[in-house]
């Protein structure tokens, strides 16, 4: 304890370091992240990873088979942190133009920093780069606070002083499909959960048909998000109605995000929670969303990472308007970082990592189907043998 004591105090942290957590728990012992060469500067490293998709994903516009990942890790005196940026085709990213953004976080914003404890400082800077590349901006803050929770040596719930008991159960995604059997098949797999979140914004006859394919199932709690696929209120209406009667709990994006009056006009009218996202990006959003809808679902990739998810808790709480933490197809790095916000918000999709075929780390763990916490430094990240080489 005093060898680690000694260290950060020569490298100038004991201040930052205590702000974190109690000093009685500050240095306990973490060797396990711990890099075979150790030096004062913040290094950024990136690598490929492309997601392959245990079904085929459809949503209201689109289908895909994989998910394109880039894998960030960023080192500081002998510790690592793991980041990620996954990208959607409709995020406007790709691992090129990720590339190019940690190549100019890389090269101008990390060398102006000797420690990693000044999140706040390193993200303003890395956010000034570019109005948008909030996927590539999240994996930068992702791996700030893995490597920080690794030199701390306690997990990010842990430092923010959440209650891992409060973390609610997540729901499990089952996409779209023409197929009968294929759904069925994807309801099997799903039955270790309490609540399936089922992609509607099909046509009313496609979308009745998911819903009545379930219910001929199972009973168990159904989340739907409709991807901006209803384009009239009234329809709408009607179908939030229909659906509140086969035991369906809350309804994400049921309108496109511009049609800001007639999703206020169904909000005020739903028997169902309206929760934003395709409308929610960032924090600076959520006042817009006051009155417009129940609450908002927060994404580390539209929001730039850990350290913005944080902010929109805080001021969705203040607002008094639900909360829903969501994730795109991810790997366990960026599903364990988001699960660290898990205590403090009412509904969770976060089983992008359970999406994939090929996760690269082992993280964060469902026990029935309920997000647990476990008492790891950091994110509790453990990478697999073989399949990158960061």
């Amino acid at each position: 304890m005093s060898d680690r004591r000694q260290f950060l105090k020569a490298a100038g942290l004991m201040t930052a370091a205590a702000a974190f957590w109690h000093p009685r728990n500050l240095f306990a012992a973490n060797t396990a992240k711990k890099t075979k060469v150790a030096t004062n500067k913040l290094d950024l490293q990136w690598e490929n990873f492309m997601g392959k998709m245990k079904y085929t994903f459809t949503i209201s516009g689109s289908s895909r088979t994989t998910t394109p990942i880039v894998i960030s890790r960023i080192t500081w005196n002998g510790y690592a942190g793991y980041g990620e940026a996954a990208m959607p085709p409709y995020l406007g990213e790709t691992q090129a133009s990720v590339h190019e953004f940690l190549k100019k976080v890389a090269e101008n914003v990390l060398p102006k920093f000797d420690n990693p404890f000044r999140i706040e400082d390193i993200m303003v800077e890395v956010d000034k780069l570019a109005t948008n590349n909030t996927a590539a901006k999240a994996a930068v803050d992702i791996a700030l606070h893995d490597l920080v929770g690794n030199i701390i040596g306690q997990p990010w719930w842990k430092i923010w002083g959440f209650n891992p008991e409060d973390a609610p159960h997540t729901c499990y995604t089952i996409g779209y499909d023409a197929s009968d059997d294929v759904v069925n098949e994807k309801i099997e797999e799903a039955s270790w959960t309490k609540i399936l979140k089922v992609k509607l914004g099909m046509t009313e006859k496609e979308d009745k048909r998911m819903i009545n394919l379930i219910r001929a199932k199972t009973n168990t709690v159904i989340c739907i998000d409709a991807n901006q696929g209803w384009k009239d209120k009234h329809y709408a209406l009607d179908m939030v109605n229909w659906l509140a009667e086969r035991n369906v709990n809350m309804i994400e994006q049921p309108m496109p995000k511009l049609l800001i009056e007639e999703t206020a006009w169904l909000t005020e009218r739903s028997p169902l929670p309206i929760i934003a996202d395709e409308a929610c990006q960032r924090l600076t959003d959520i006042p817009n969303l006051k009155g417009v809808y129940h609450g908002i679902n927060i994404k580390l990739m539209k929001c730039t990472g850990m350290r913005e998810a944080r902010e929109m808790v805080s001021l969705a709480n203040a607002l008094h308007m639900k909360i829903m933490v969501g994730c795109m197809t991810e790997t366990s790095v960026a599903i364990s970082a988001a699960a660290q916000i898990a205590p403090k918000v009412e509904w969770a999709d976060l089983d992008g990592n359970y999406l994939i075929a090929n996760d690269c780390f082992d993280g964060m763990k469902l026990v029935d189907g309920r997000i647990t916490l476990e008492d790891k430094p950091g994110l509790g990240l453990t990478k697999k043998p073989g399949i990158i080489s960061l």
